[in-house]
């Protein structure tokens, strides 16, 4: 319920998770010694909020790094902290991993998201001034 919540917005991509792969994604996920999720839950057990993350690796650290894929808090518990904790428990996992960073993705049009990981300590990414910001880029295979 919370994928489907988290991706029909234009922060999710504008369009529902398939059926199909909404079934696949725990099962997948588990497979990979190197991904991991982080849930929040309010009360009565349900689901606060959640974040898939995944291990890479740094080249000029030699260390691991981890990278949150997906955060999301769902609408009911949005203002209450839920992504901060949510961050901090990726942030226990990353250090127990050994991981030297975490990374992450957000569309410049969500200030809220923007904010809140701004709060946490994030910042855009820049090696040097004179070369700018990291792009994130993208090609599909299909």
């Amino acid at each position: 319920a919370m994928l489907l919540e988290y991706s029909p917005p234009p922060m999710g991509g504008g369009e529902a998770i398939a059926a199909d792969k909404i079934s696949r994604v725990v099962g997948e996920l588990s497979k990979r010694p190197y991904a991991f999720t982080v849930l929040a839950f309010g009360d009565g057990g349900r689901v606060a909020g959640f974040a898939n993350c995944l291990e890479g690796f740094s080249t000029f650290a030699a260390a691991a790094i981890v990278n949150i894929h997906d955060l999301a808090v769902s609408k009911e518990f949005e203002r209450m902290g839920v992504s901060q904790m949510l961050m901090g428990k990726v942030q226990e996992e990353a250090r127990a991993r050994g991981a030297v960073k975490l990374t992450l993705e957000v569309l410049e049009g969500n200030a809220a998201a923007q904010g809140s990981y701004r709060k946490f300590g994030f910042a855009p990414y820049e090696l040097d001034a004179a070369m700018g910001k990291a792009l994130f880029w993208q090609k599909k295979l299909e």
